[in-house]
């Protein structure tokens, strides 16, 4: 019988390194919870005035009444769009004229001083009974101050107006014989006349140049962006830029008719403004047209205008002449 082969010993297994215990995975922190993000506030879109064919300026947004020019409008863009607003406005008034009643420039100079912190309408309705009793310089000057008060009582500071224009009569007869002097240097020097009513006098009495800033003048021109100024002598110097010197009369007239009759301190017409397109500050005021127009005065209104005796020209375009004082 063979022998079998004795069987090999095989090598003893080596023990494997028991495994190191891995450590415990670190808990992650929760995630922190994101705040919600917050929701935009919607755009405002800018209100535009409508479109008119003969704009120069397209869509204006809103601005304020005293703020920077149009954005990238230029110093000659500027004097080309106050022009067109001049132009535009000549033809929505053009029987635009001085709303105080006067047959001379001594009555003019008067009327023009007891206009302050009144309407026209209330001197014109006080006027005739004034120069019905006391129609020279000469003849107010030697007034009975008492009597002027009753007369001027209306038109209300009745006491100061009394002595300006008493004042200003005796200066016409002592340093100017009676008559009113046709010069800006001699004008303001009479009491109680001031640059804005020597310039409504030789404007409108001696058909010389010159511009009237009044309340309603220095609202529109900050509105339209003309001039940011706030004292009238510089408005009146900006403006005065803008335009050739023949135009500042009637300039005048035709900014402070639009004014006292569409571009109200309060609630302006602008939803039946004729110049919407050329102004910055469109949407200011009212833009719906049906209830812009129920915001217009005087003739624009379907009301009656400020003098008792408008020229023709006036009445032949539609407009009524003011009631007399008293009347119903």
């Amino acid at each position: 019988m063979k022998k079998t082969a004795p069987v090999k010993k095989t090598a003893p297994v080596k023990k494997t390194a028991p495994a190191k215990k891995t450590a415990p995975a670190k808990k992650t922190a929760p995630a922190k919870k994101t705040a919600p993000a917050k929701k935009s506030a919607p755009v405002k879109k800018p209100t535009v005035a409508p479109k008119k064919a003969v704009a120069a300026v397209k869509g204006a947004p809103a601005a304020k009444p005293v703020a920077a020019p149009p954005k990238g409008e230029s110093p000659t863009a500027l004097v080309r769009r106050a022009r067109r607003i001049n132009r535009e406005l000549a033809e929505v008034y053009p029987y635009a004229h001085p709303e105080l009643d006067f047959e001379n420039p001594f009555q003019l100079v008067v009327a023009t001083v007891l206009s302050a912190q009144t309407t026209d309408l209330r001197v014109n309705q006080t006027t005739p009974a004034l120069f019905a009793k006391y129609p020279t310089p000469e003849d107010l000057a030697a007034a009975n101050p008492e009597e002027v008060e009753e007369i001027l009582r209306p038109t209300g500071f009745f006491r100061a107006k009394t002595k300006s224009v008493i004042g200003l009569s005796k200066a016409l007869v002592e340093q100017f014989g009676g008559e009113v002097p046709g010069r800006l240097e001699d004008l303001v020097k009479l009491p109680g006349v001031g640059r804005k009513t020597a310039f409504v006098v030789l404007g409108n009495a001696f058909g010389r140049p010159g511009i009237t800033v009044d309340t309603h003048f220095q609202r529109l021109v900050r509105r339209w962006q003309w001039t940011a100024e706030t004292d009238p002598d510089k408005i009146e110097a900006a403006v005065g830029a803008l335009f050739p010197k023949s135009d500042w009369t009637d300039l005048s007239h035709h900014v402070i008719w639009h004014g006292r009759r569409i571009c109200h301190a309060r609630k302006p017409a602008c939803g039946a403004c004729p110049i919407a397109p050329l102004c910055p500050a469109y949407g200011e005021g009212e833009t719906d047209p049906e209830k812009a127009k129920k915001l217009l005065k005087y003739e624009k209104g379907g009301f009656p205008g400020q003098r008792l005796n408008p020229p023709q020209a006036y009445l032949d375009a539609g407009g009524r002449a003011a009631p007399p004082l008293g009347a119903a």
